[in-house]
């Protein structure tokens, strides 16, 4: 009787977490031209015919989803019912872009250009630079890459920002550093990398000034390459940078002044910072490749070793839940590590050699 009374409680409260979850996981599907749907702990739906993603990227702007394909197509997208709304195809080979309230901006490898679109993806500008572009950004009226080819960072400025469509025109150049290569912003700092210098370049976006900031470790040594930025993570104090051709995670202050280094498992590749700043997973490459490790920001220690099936391509926090979801590419599954006990808790079937993990939130209408 007991059993009775308590199982409809029991299946209503079940019934009421499913309706109130506010996340969905859209997964990259590296080899089949689609992207996995993940909603409740279960692929549930696929988007076919995305293009190439080999390298594909998700953003999203509140309830627009945008995507864009290795083979340069930029595709638009309702997050909530997965329907396809347009596609535009700007160049062979297109290899980041950035959303803006009335535009969308596309930084092209292989015609040397950055497009400027419509948030419905029809064309209004397009760019040439005779370089390819990488580590485009948006700050304010301002639009700002780098040109990989010819070792420059260029700003671009709206001058119809406000009044209707954008309309950019040249603002400043800076020469910066050897082949720049990605870049990042905080508020008004615009950091680029560069392949062959030692440092990074670094312009203030309201005085108009650049500067090259060397990065040493142990010794006062410089590092010899900045890794790709979107793999380090900055907490409020602190900067981790996985370290080029070694098993190490760089810590620097917010100065980027050298505090030490973490040995770590194997070589780093992507650092991904927890939402409430007390963890950082780290994943690796080569032999390592089916390893994650866990560091406490606070100690500077690692704290747990998770081993997969195949090699692990991505991994993204959950807002809203104690989950760390984790690409298990080598295993076309997506793993849930359970971050309250750490320990594995899901294995997500279905999901076609996964890379890139993208979190849309119907809540707060805004992700990455």
């Amino acid at each position: 009787m007991k059993f009775l009374l308590t199982f409809p409680l029991l299946l209503s409260t079940l019934i009421t977490t499913q309706l109130t979850a506010k996340e969905k996981y859209f997964v990259v599907e590296r080899e089949s031209q689609s992207v996995a749907v993940i909603e409740d702990g279960l692929a549930k739906r696929h988007m076919e015919k995305m293009h190439n993603m080999n390298h594909g990227v998700i953003k999203f702007y509140k309830n627009d989803g945008y995507l864009i394909s290795r083979d340069g197509y930029v595709v638009k997208f309702d997050p909530k019912t997965e329907k396809k709304l347009a596609e535009y195809k700007t160049s062979k080979s297109a290899i980041g872009f950035v959303i803006g309230k009335n535009y969308v901006a596309v930084a092209n490898y292989d015609d040397k250009s950055v497009d400027i679109l419509d948030r419905d993806l029809k064309p209004l500008q397009k760019i040439k630079t005779g370089s390819k572009n990488v580590g485009i950004k948006i700050y304010k009226d301002k639009l700002i890459f780098a040109q990989m080819d010819n070792d420059k960072v260029s700003i671009y400025k709206d001058v119809n920002h406000g009044k209707g469509k954008p309309k950019f025109e040249l603002e400043k150049e800076f020469k910066v550093g050897k082949m720049p290569f990605d870049a990042m912003i905080q508020g008004k700092t615009y950091i680029v990398g560069f392949f062959l210098t030692k440092g990074f370049g670094v312009v203030n976006l309201d005085n108009m000034s650049y500067k090259l900031i060397p990065v040493t470790g142990d010794g006062n040594k410089p590092v010899l390459k900045i890794p790709h930025f979107g793999f380090w993570s900055l907490s409020r104090d602190k900067t981790f940078i996985p370290a080029v051709g070694d098993n190490k995670v760089m810590v620097y202050d917010k100065n980027f002044k050298f505090l030490k280094n973490i040995e770590v498992k194997g070589l780093p590749v992507f650092t991904s910072l927890s939402p409430d700043q007390k963890y950082i997973a780290v994943t690796f490459s080569g032999k390592d490749f089916p390893y994650i490790q866990i560091i406490d920001t606070n100690s500077l220690k690692v704290i747990k070793t998770f081993h997969f099936k195949g090699k692990v391509l991505h991994i993204r926090w959950s807002k809203e839940y104690p989950n760390l979801y984790v690409s298990v590419n080598g295993a076309n599954e997506v793993d849930v590590i359970n971050t309250k006990d750490w320990f594995i808790e899901r294995e997500i079937y279905q999901v076609k050699k996964p890379s890139g993990i993208f979190l849309y939130n119907s809540d707060n209408n805004s992700s990455k």
